[in-house]
């Protein structure tokens, strides 16, 4: 029997589906819409944390990350955050793609979809 272990399951879509030792994370996005790309970004980052805790992994396992800015002129910003948030796992730092697209929303500035490794549960 396939065991696919599903997370904040909504009608529409899920937050996190974790399968054969992968956590697949839907693109994550800040609530407060009314920030900077700056705080929007430590935002995302530790809705992303939160759900790879959940999983019983960490950052440090991330597989790909992949960045959506709606303007690229937010990169600087965007990487403001992230270059703090990588800081604590230095040499472990995910392979990522960073990408200009129109969001869902015209307020949300960046959104963050992440893959990462789940250890095994038996060692």
């Amino acid at each position: 029997m396939i065991m696919i272990s599903r997370h904040n399951v909504e009608d529409r879509y899920s937050d996190m589906a974790v399968y054969n030792g992968v956590a697949y994370l839907a693109g994550q996005v800040a609530s407060d819409m009314t920030q900077n790309v700056t705080e929007q970004t430590r935002e995302v980052l530790g809705m992303i944390d939160a759900l790879l805790s959940a999983a019983g992994t960490d950052k440090s396992r991330i597989l790909m990350a992949q960045i959506y800015l709606s303007n690229m002129r937010d990169y600087v910003g965007m990487n403001e955050a992230w270059d703090a948030w990588v800081k604590d796992i230095k040499g472990n730092a995910p392979p990522r793609a960073t990408v200009q697209s129109p969001l869902a929303n015209s307020q949300y500035l960046v959104e963050i979809v992440v893959t990462a490794a789940v250890p095994s549960q038996n060692g």
